[in-house]
């Protein structure tokens, strides 16, 4: 569901204050670096960025404060992040414009504000310092609570509901592809045998699951046992490598000519989608040996970063949450007829194990 500058419900603002506000929760990754990249693009009066996967408002903030002249459109499917950089970002009034949806929803976001175009975009991919943070949630490992993983809480199917009604093979799957576990048949033959006995509901007992299925030795080399199948159920609730795979097309469709789109990403799975979308558009596809270029056929990105750029030493070490992010960033430089022929809202509907997400 999209709601287009919606405003925050009262209960999430409730919710926000009692935990704080975003400004001392949250730490935004490669903010000046990403700004620096961003500023051709939007260093210019009545530019439009999008901040697509919106959060406590971090980068938002820092566009909008060395950015005078630019509006920012915020999209979260996560509302109580709305309600937080909501609070965050009053004070730039009708500058700052936030959009209940997700972020494959970017191109009917922008058209339903009225707009054919933007000038920058920004992704901040996986789960979010709010998400992290908040153990009511269940995306943390190191503490016991509801397996719950949504991004969006009033829709969708919750990490619970997977573990204790996808078959052995399915959640083998998820496991080997979103988060790339070598037991991943051994830790769902696992799953399965247990929830025979009680459903999982809390993530307490999953992670003394994963300690007794994973060997001693692959613990000792590969961190926590728990990080792998955290992250892949994470993946498969929230649906993010499709989803994604949906919003990078429909990103670059509404960037202007000489706008910007800027990716983080934090892990493979993400950070390869990224990098075939832009070296797809930075690739001439004339077929060879014509000797001229067929205007249709060039480039219609140019790369800014060449591979994916690290957070420095010291950032790292102020922020441990940068440590895994790559940052890309391209160019458009000229138009193209839009790849979508969809609406989003409608590929975004997905039905699996009996739930519409």
């Amino acid at each position: 569901m999209t709601d287009r500058g919606d405003t925050p419900d009262p209960a999430d603002r409730t919710a926000s204050a009692d935990r704080g506000p975003a400004r001392d929760r949250h730490v935004p990754v490669m903010r000046d670096r990403i700004l620096d990249l961003l500023a051709p693009a939007l260093d210019r009066e009545g530019s439009v960025h999008v901040d697509a996967t919106l959060g406590m408002g971090g980068h938002a903030e820092g566009v909008l404060d060395r950015f005078p002249g630019t509006t920012v459109i915020g999209i979260d499917r996560d509302r109580e992040a709305l309600a937080l950089s909501g609070e965050r970002l009053a004070r730039f009034g009708d500058r700052f414009r936030p959009v209940h949806a997700v972020y494959d929803e970017i191109a009917d976001v922008v058209a339903g504000l009225g707009l054919t175009a933007v000038d920058g975009i920004l992704f901040d991919l996986g789960v979010s310092s709010l998400q992290l943070d908040e153990t009511d949630r269940g995306f943390a490992y190191r503490v016991d609570a509801p397996l719950d993983m949504r991004m969006d809480q009033s829709t969708g199917i919750t990490a619970a509901d997977v573990l204790n009604t996808y078959d052995a093979a399915d959640l083998a799957r998820v496991l080997r592809d979103y988060g790339e576990e070598r037991f991943a048949r051994k830790i769902a033959s696992a799953i399965v045998r247990e929830r025979q006995a009680e459903p999982f509901t809390t993530s307490g007992r999953l992670v003394e699951l994963l300690r007794r299925a994973i060997p001693m030795a692959s613990q000792r080399q590969g961190g926590h046992p728990a990080k792998r199948t955290f992250q892949a159920l994470r993946i498969e609730v929230n649906d993010e490598l499709e989803v994604w795979r949906r919003a990078i097309t429909g990103a670059i469709d509404v960037l202007a000519v000489g706008g910007r789109i800027s990716v983080l990403s934090y892990h493979s799975l993400e950070d390869r989608t990224t990098k075939q979308a832009f070296a797809a558009g930075a690739t001439s596809s004339t077929p060879p040996g014509l000797p001229v270029e067929l205007p249709d056929h060039a480039a219609y990105l140019s790369l800014v970063t060449r591979g994916g750029e690290e957070p420095p030493d010291a950032e790292v070490a102020l922020n441990p949450r940068a440590a895994s992010a790559h940052l890309r960033v391209a160019e458009r430089v000229r138009a193209t007829a839009p790849t979508s022929t969809t609406t989003s809202t409608t590929k975004s509907t997905k039905s699996r194990k009996g739930s519409t997400r």
